[in-house]
């Protein structure tokens, strides 16, 4: 495996999603899995994150963390893969969603699953997903659109986006909603979601080394 490709994960973690993009680029790397509250808050891997958390890559001496950034960074830095956005349109789309559901997306979804309720209406404005509602709706309006969610063509944003759909459908936090379901039936059709799926699965296990 090469050393210049580095992922830091747990399989009981959004360290998935980063498998699944590794997976779909067809690549080298190596593997180094990590444990909760210890090896994860070692001082070694506080210096490539300082948050203490998987996953995390390092690539050619650069760290990288947060799965949608981790997922956008790969697309580029392997163009030969075809994640990337090609023209405006789907760029504009891609990092639209992507980031979309990086950021309202899931904290809509947190707030509502940890504290079971929205914001006050009179402090959505404050909130920058306002409610629930109104961000699965949008998630909903991009899936509905186009196959993938920046067309016509599977991309990075996929990965991302795809992995938390199907969490969501998974543990209940997103609505079934037909156009969901389809959506991740689609890109959990994919080799790579399977690869990978199997090697976080072997990993979960293993038995656990700090």
């Amino acid at each position: 495996m090469s050393s210049d490709l580095v992922f830091y994960t747990n399989p009981q973690s959004r360290g998935r999603i980063v498998r699944w993009m590794l997976e779909e680029l067809s690549v080298p790397y190596r593997t180094e899995v990590l444990e909760y509250g210890t090896s994860m808050k070692s001082p070694e891997f506080l210096a490539i994150n300082p948050m203490g958390k998987v996953p995390a890559i390092v690539h050619a001496g650069n760290a990288v963390t947060e799965c949608a950034a981790i997922c956008a960074y790969l697309a580029e830095a392997f163009p030969e893969a075809g994640l990337a956005p090609i023209d405006n349109a789907e760029r504009a789309n891609y990092f639209r969603w992507l980031f979309f559901t990086a950021g309202p997306v899931e904290a809509a979804i947190t707030n509502k699953s940890l504290f079971g309720s929205d914001p006050a209406p009179e402090k959505e404005r404050m909130a920058g997903y306002g409610n629930y509602a109104t961000t699965i709706d949008a998630l909903s309006s991009a899936v509905k659109k186009n196959p993938y969610i920046a067309g016509n063509r599977f991309t990075a944003a996929d990965v991302y986006v795809g992995a938390q759909v199907g969490w969501g459908l998974q543990f209940g936090t997103i609505e079934k909603r037909d156009e969901f379901i389809a959506y991740f039936a689609r890109v959990s059709e994919r080799e790579a979601f399977g690869r990978a799926n199997e090697k976080d699965d072997a990993l979960a296990k293993e038995p656990s080394e700090a």
